[in-house]
């Protein structure tokens, strides 16, 4: 039996990142994953085969509809799906083999196989030819999640479908029906339509992408129906048979034809088999680990992460999570910033956003300024045709801190990045206004969004 100060179960972002940062630390440390391949779901069957997807299917959408404006002809523009699973596939490989290389330069232990706990200090892994049992002075349990199946339309993989299946198609389907208009159902949605389905993305919510605020939400969905997703809000799914998928929207019933169903309801916390029981761990109402303000179950010596506990279910909050645990298991002063964990859209143009929204605020009764740009007034946007949207800060009335921003437009997962970095000291709507960036840029617009909440932006009435 191996003894280690510290084993990780889960190897996807959180996981893995937690066990480099504790092996940095001097700890000795496993690394336990049911996956041959590190990187859990985000590195194998999430964020980074489908922006591998996005990517080139925008270069795709491009050529068809918008290189002949820019003087560009391509002639018959095709689309040879294997060959783009082939690419997307190599870059998987490569970001895993990468972690692989990772974890071996930092002599993290790798065991491969199912883990579940046998006692508190025990966890007995099984591989596909051996059982091996190993025990530490701390577990992290990293575990992730998984795609929520709607009871009466089980996933078979081939017409009920989830994310994981849904970016593998071997051919395009002729009439993809998506139920759910969150982050993961746009974002496959316009995967498959820019490559010639037929796609209606079905949300139960008065509104897609609901988490944004109104004015966002408005403009994001005239651009997608404008890229050729239809979109049906306020439609309660009730169910699929012979090629129909049916729903409710006030009494009255709705059938799409689909040749495949996409389900992208949602996400359930990942604690199947791990024995938590025996281990003593407890559960929430909704399966989730309970944790305390530093990540520790009731358990002293055991801990949780990422998607496994309450919070968002994001890659880089799970990151987060594993380098504070790392650092508190070590006895370093770990830190986290819950608050300002930013949320994004990789669809084009993208949508993000970090803090308050502004509905939001107005809900709670702040008081509030907003600032507002638009990138049809941005001379970088004009320039490379990607006007669409806006930047939107929202700020302390007081105090001019910011509280929040919103941006829909080409880039905004990068964009929102210095607004988190201004927020993370208290910066102010000034502050970030008053920072110079490079003309001319995309980045521009932040900066003209921030001066707009004293309505002194410079390029905009």
């Amino acid at each position: 039996m191996s003894s280690f100060d510290l084993i990780v179960i889960g190897a996807g972002p959180g996981g893995y990142v937690c066990a480099f940062r504790a092996a940095q630390l001097g700890l000795k440390v496993a690394l336990v994953d049911k996956r041959t391949a590190l990187g859990g779901t985000c590195l194998n069957v999430g964020c980074i085969p489908s922006k591998a997807l996005l990517h080139a299917t925008e270069h795709v959408a491009w050529a068809k509809n918008h290189a002949a404006e820019s003087g560009i002809k391509f002639g018959s523009v095709e689309v040879d799906l294997a060959q783009l699973m082939k690419k997307k596939d190599a870059v998987v490989t490569k970001l895993t083999g990468g972690v692989a290389m990772l974890a071996k330069g930092r002599k993290v232990t790798v065991v491969t196989g199912t883990a579940s706990f046998t006692s508190p200090t025990e966890v007995e892994v099984k591989g596909e030819k051996e059982t091996t049992k190993l025990t530490a002075k701390h577990f992290v349990i990293a575990t992730g999640s998984a795609p929520v199946e709607l009871p009466f339309m089980k996933f078979d993989g081939q017409t009920v479908v989830s994310s994981d299946h849904a970016i593998a198609f071997t051919e395009v389907p002729k009439k993809l029906v998506v139920v759910g208009g969150g982050v993961i159902g746009v974002e496959l949605g316009s995967v498959w339509a820019r490559l010639g389905a037929e796609v209606t993305v079905v949300e139960f919510l008065p509104k897609i992408i609901a988490t944004f605020d109104d004015d966002i939400v408005r403009q994001f969905t005239r651009l997608m129906q404008k890229q050729g997703l239809k979109i049906e809000v306020g439609a309660k799914v009730t169910g699929y048979a012979k090629g129909v998928l049916t729903a409710e929207r006030d009494g009255t019933k709705l059938e799409f034809p689909a040749d495949k169903v996409l389900v992208a309801v949602g996400r359930r916390p990942f604690t199947d088999g791990l024995g938590l029981d025996q281990a003593g761990v407890e559960l929430d109402e909704k399966k989730r680990v309970k944790v305390d303000a530093h990540l520790r179950t009731n358990v002293a010596h055991i801990w949780a992460i990422g998607d496994v506990v309450a919070g968002p279910m994001l890659a880089h909050k799970a990151e987060e999570d594993g380098v504070a645990v790392a650092e508190w298991i070590a006895g370093k002063a770990g830190h986290i910033n819950w608050d300002l964990v930013p949320g994004i859209v990789y669809t084009n143009p993208e949508v993000a956003s970090v803090g308050l929204g502004e509905d939001d605020a107005k809900k709670r009764g702040l008081a509030i300024n907003v600032g507002k740009f638009n990138f049809a007034a941005n001379g970088r946007a004009i320039a490379a045709d990607a006007t669409d949207g806006f930047v939107k800060i929202i700020a302390d009335a007081k105090t001019d801190k910011i509280l929040g921003a919103q941006i829909l437009g080409h880039g905004a997962g990068e964009l929102i990045s210095e607004i988190v970095a201004h927020m993370e000291y208290g910066g102010s709507a000034e502050d970030l206004g008053r920072t110079i960036h490079g003309h001319p840029t995309m980045s521009e617009a932040v900066k003209e969004a921030a001066l707009a909440v004293s309505k002194s932006a410079i390029h905009a009435m």
